[in-house]
């Protein structure tokens, strides 16, 4: 895969008013000074379009790779995070933890958007979600791994968790990722259940619907996992067939 932050400063010079965010970076296999200086570069060259969107991954052998450990990165991404938010507000930067150390700096530049770029969480663990909370992010970023139901579980469990912490639920959006496997109507099967976004326009029409009653702020479309991904032409003409309703 590309690089993301690369490839987004290439898209960013090569457009205007799209917003251009990660989906996801794992952020415990970067350094939280460097990367939160990436971040707020990108803010500055796309004129604050950015939209940070992290994860902590769970494949042990990227762990291994990256050298670092895979036991306790749920609170090593705690550290990260914190000291990730105060790089992008604090004048003088100090953070001191288990896992990260920073001596008072001045670290720049800061980004455009204020307090800082969208943050973002990705994950399913109910440790994801109060992580979310925790640290004030904009929401969480979703995938969609089963049926609708289990879907409006999720987001049912993000808001109790922020009503537990007396904080409004409404202050955590939810981006939900998508790959829609769209078919031909004279080939539908109706053998086994459906996965959502799968089957006819129709069908993954009705399935947004119901998504966007749940909360859902936005949702990505990704072609990656799917047989039409190969297709630039097919992937425009199938994007502008599933949003075109919900405009």
């Amino acid at each position: 895969m590309f690089d993301p932050l690369v490839t987004l400063s290439y898209l960013a010079a090569n457009t205007s008013k799209i917003a251009l965010g990660t989906c996801v970076i794992d952020m415990l296999f970067h350094n939280p000074v460097v990367l939160a200086r990436r971040f707020a570069t990108l803010d500055l060259l796309s004129e604050g379009r950015i939209i940070s969107g992290l994860g902590i991954g769970w494949s042990k052998d990227e762990y291994q790779a990256s050298n670092v450990q895979f036991k306790e990165r749920g609170k090593r991404a705690d550290e990260f995070l914190q000291a990730l938010k105060m790089i992008w507000t604090d004048d003088i930067v100090e953070f001191k933890g288990k896992f990260y150390n920073i001596p008072p700096s001045k670290i720049g530049p800061k980004p455009i958007q204020k307090p800082h770029p969208p943050l973002y969480i990705g994950g399913f663990s109910p440790n994801t979600y109060s992580r979310i909370v925790n640290y004030d992010t904009a929401g969480w970023l979703g995938l969609i791994t089963g049926p609708l139901e289990s879907l409006d579980n999720s987001i049912t469990n993000l808001k109790n968790i922020a009503k537990k912490a007396n904080k409004n639920p409404n202050n955590f959006n939810v981006i939900l990722l998508v790959y829609p496997n769209i078919i031909d109507s004279s080939n539908k099967s109706s053998k086994g259940p459906r996965f959502p976004l799968t089957g006819t326009i129709e069908q993954a029409l009705e399935d947004m619907q119901k998504i966007k009653q749940m909360g859902v702020e936005h949702i990505i479309f990704g072609y990656n996992f799917i047989p039409s991904g190969k297709d630039p032409d097919r992937i425009v003409e199938l994007t502008k067939e599933l949003t075109r309703p919900l405009r």
